[in-house]
């Protein structure tokens, strides 16, 4: 009789374990989620500038087509990503063009003195500073998950119900590259 006890009480305390496990897994999941959508919501914000703060640009440098012409594709490439990696690639590349785009206007010194584009450079430096708050919050809870996936014990219960690993928000190679502005 007590050696049924003990497998019982064993039995019971590992099942606390894998729900406790499972549960730990499940919500650094969500915030994971959670946080890429804050992400999503950021760049959908910045998306909503841009078309602005290229339009305020075209009535100043007229001749810089090109440059507007990438902020405007890059936009468009992460609105057409499919996956997080894409979306993470395609803003890359747009946040590279807006800085293009911003270090093009310093070429025309009435567009600088403009109060609308001042303004939107303004709004979209502020919304920049929140991407880059919101991508550490990911990368962090991304971390969280990971770990907890891979360490023993829980990378068992991890591998049990199949759980994945999720990829880090982080900068490309030509995002560590100085920027060059060439007219």
């Amino acid at each position: 009789m007590p050696v049924l006890i003990i497998i019982a009480v064993v039995v019971l305390l590992i099942a606390i374990y894998v729900i406790a496990t499972y549960n730990g897994l499940v919500s650094l999941r969500n915030r994971v989620r959670d946080q890429w959508s804050q992400i999503d919501v950021e760049l959908k914000r910045r998306f909503d500038l841009i078309p602005n703060l290229v339009n305020t640009v075209k009535g100043y440098a007229k001749h810089e087509s090109e440059t507007l012409e990438k902020v405007i594709q890059a936009r468009n490439t992460y609105l057409s990503a499919d996956t997080n990696e894409k979306a993470m690639e395609a803003d890359t590349a747009l946040t590279s063009a807006v800085t293009k785009l911003f270090a093009l206007a310093e070429s025309y010194p009435e567009l600088k003195a403009n109060e609308n584009f001042a303004d939107l450079q303004k709004q979209l430096n502020e919304t920049e500073n929140k991407i880059s708050y919101a991508r550490k919050f990911y990368n962090d809870t991304a971390l969280q998950l990971n770990n907890k996936i891979e360490m023993f014990p829980s990378n068992i219960v991890a591998s049990l119900f199949k759980f994945k690993k999720v990829e880090f928000f982080k900068a490309q190679e030509s995002e560590r590259e100085n920027v060059k502005v060439e007219f």
